[in-house]
C-alpha cells in the first residue's frame, strides 16, 4: 500500500480511536475485539504471531475468559490489525477512510444505519425479517455481517450525484444493504454492478416482482439476493433493532 496522504492518515487515526473506544466502552469488550479481526478478516493465529503472543490468549480474549487487556493493549492490537491490512494492500483501510470522507446529506438517503457488536449470520439476519432469496448464491448463510444500512433507493437514486452513490454504497462493505421503494431491482443491482461493491448480502423491499437482469446482475456478482415482503420499512427497522441486544 501506498503511503498515506495527511487526510487518509488522519482517518486512520480516526478509525483507531473509534475502535479502541467501542472496545472499552461496550458490555462485552470481548465480542467486539473478535468482530474487528474478523472484519479486518485475520486469522487469530497471524494476529498473534504479529503481537508476539500465543494464539491461546488471542482466544482467552475473544471468549471472555482472560480479563479485557487495557488500552495500551487495545492500541496495539488495532494498530497490528491496521499493519498486517496495510502489508496486504490495505483494502480494509482503503473502505473505512471513504467511508469517513462520506459526505453528511448522504444521510437523507438513508434510512436507518447499524453496527452489530458481534457478527450475525446471513441466514439469522434474514430470518429476523422474513428475507426469502430469489438467487442461486445461497450458499453463505453462515456467513457473518456487521451491521445494516437501509437505504431510500428512489431518493439515493434520484436526488444524488453518481459520485454520491459510489460514497453511499461504499459505506455498505461486510453489512447488508437494504433498498426499500423498488420496483423492479434492476436500478440499484445496476449500480452495485457499477459501483464494483461486493456486500454479503442485499435485500429488496417493496416489489412484487424481481426483474431477471437484477438477478442475473446478482448471480454474476456472487451477492445473495433477497425479498423482504413486510408492509412496511418501519417492520424491518423494528425487527432488525431488536437483533444483537
Amino acid at each position: 500500500m501506498d503511503e498515506l496522504t495527511d487526510e487518509n492518515s488522519i482517518a486512520k487515526d480516526k478509525l483507531v480511536r473509534d475502535i479502541a473506544g467501542e472496545i472499552v466502552t461496550s458490555d462485552s469488550p470481548e465480542k467486539v475485539i473478535k468482530k474487528w479481526r474478523n472484519i479486518f478478516k485475520i486469522s487469530q493465529k497471524n494476529l498473534a504471531n504479529e503481537l508476539g503472543i500465543t494464539s491461546s490468549v488471542v482466544s482467552d480474549y475473544e471468549s471472555g475468559r482472560r480479563k479485557s487487556p487495557g488500552i495500551k493493549v487495545i492500541k496495539k492490537y488495532i494498530n497490528t490489525l491496521i499493519s498486517i491490512d496495510m502489508k496486504r494492500g490495505g483494502n480494509v483501510i482503503k473502505t473505512f477512510v471513504k467511508h469517513d470522507s462520506s459526505s453528511r446529506p448522504l444521510s437523507n438517503a438513508i434510512i436507518d444505519i447499524k453496527e452489530f457488536s458481534s457478527g450475525i449470520s446471513i441466514y439469522d439476519f434474514c430470518k429476523q425479517i422474513n428475507a426469502t432469496f430469489v438467487t442461486k448464491n445461497n450458499q453463505k448463510l453462515n456467513q457473518k455481517i456487521y451491521g445494516y444500512t437501509i437505504i431510500d433507493s428512489l431518493k439515493a437514486i434520484t436526488e444524488l450525484s453518481f459520485s454520491e452513490l459510489i460514497k453511499l454504497y461504499g459505506m455498505t462493505t461486510q453489512r447488508a444493504m437494504i433498498f426499500t421503494k423498488v420496483s423492479t431491482g434492476k436500478t440499484p443491482m445496476v449500480a452495485v454492478k457499477v459501483t464494483n461493491l461486493h456486500p454479503p448480502i442485499i435485500v429488496l423491499h417493496g416489489l412484487n416482482m424481481v426483474d431477471e437482469i437484477a438477478k442475473r446482475i446478482a448471480d454474476a456478482e456472487g451477492i445473495p439476493l433477497t425479498v423482504c415482503r413486510f408492509d412496511s420499512v418501519d417492520k424491518i427497522v423494528e425487527n432488525l433493532q431488536k437483533l444483537d441486544h
